[in-house]
């Protein structure tokens, strides 16, 4: 008897909370690589290939099948939205494929973003939804860095789904290694004493006010020594980069 409740405590402890992705990872590791699009660094998408494979079907099947209120935790709420929010802005790039860049998609009265994009649980979504309507909610402005919008500028896709175990630490891997990219993410130019920003920062500023201090007191814990120091002097101009929209693919698509 003792074996018998011992084995359900394991069983239920191991399947009872969020969703299982390995099938994301599985397509995530298969078609993510790093590359250079622009003269930018960056991890790409091999959507050619993707389109091709069965197995993001059988994702974006099961997903419609999955109810989000069996969700219990912050965490899992967080990293399953997350993780959608990354697979459905792929699906939306699979549905109309080839594009050029997302924002081709949709029209001028109803853009890319506020189109019905996938499923969860018999519901449909749109990116503004779980971008707005969920994840910015959350008050955790690091979710900036590890929603992934298909295109150059944005913050790399990671090869690794968010998992709740360890969703901090992963937010805070993926917020740094968008900082330390100097073509999107942040860069000094102290000859032109001129400190630049992804536009990411711009638009989502509000998210990194109050007890986070705005944006450069946020990022400092991210940077290196020489860097958080120069942010401190004050004597700059802040400017950001001009955000490239092409489609972050393996295989350039002709206008």
């Amino acid at each position: 008897m003792k074996r018998l409740v011992l084995l359900f405590v394991v069983c239920f402890s191991t399947n009872a909370y969020a969703y299982d992705f390995k099938n994301w990872e599985t397509l995530l590791e298969r078609y993510v690589t790093l590359s250079n699009i622009h003269g930018i660094s960056l991890n790409v998408v091999d959507y050619a290939s993707m389109s091709k494979d069965p197995e993001f079907q059988t994702l974006v099947e099961d997903l419609k099948k999955f109810s989000p209120k069996s969700l219990k935790t912050e965490s899992e709420k967080k990293s399953f939205w997350i993780n959608v929010y990354n697979i459905f802005a792929i699906k939306v790039i699979l549905d109309n494929y080839p594009v050029k860049s997302i924002r081709v998609i949709g029209s001028m009265f109803k853009p890319v973003w506020k189109r019905k994009a996938g499923m969860v649980g018999g519901k449909h979504y749109t990116l503004d939804h779980i971008e707005h309507g969920i994840l910015r909610k959350t008050g955790d402005p690091r979710i900036h860095t590890a929603i992934v919008c298909a295109s150059v500028s944005c913050p790399d896709l990671r090869r690794e789904v968010y998992l709740p175990s360890k969703l901090s630490e992963q937010l805070d891997a993926s917020m740094k290694n968008f900082l330390i990219n100097p073509k999107k993410g942040f860069w000094i130019d102290k000859k032109e004493k001129t400190v630049y920003f992804s536009r990411i920062f711009e638009w989502f500023e509000i998210d990194f006010e109050g007890e986070y201090g705005g944006v450069v007191n946020f990022v400092r814990q991210y940077l290196k020594p020489e860097q958080v120091k120069y942010l401190q002097s004050g004597v700059y101009d802040i400017e950001y980069f001009d955000y490239d929209w092409d489609l972050n693919t393996l295989s350039p698509v002709s206008p």
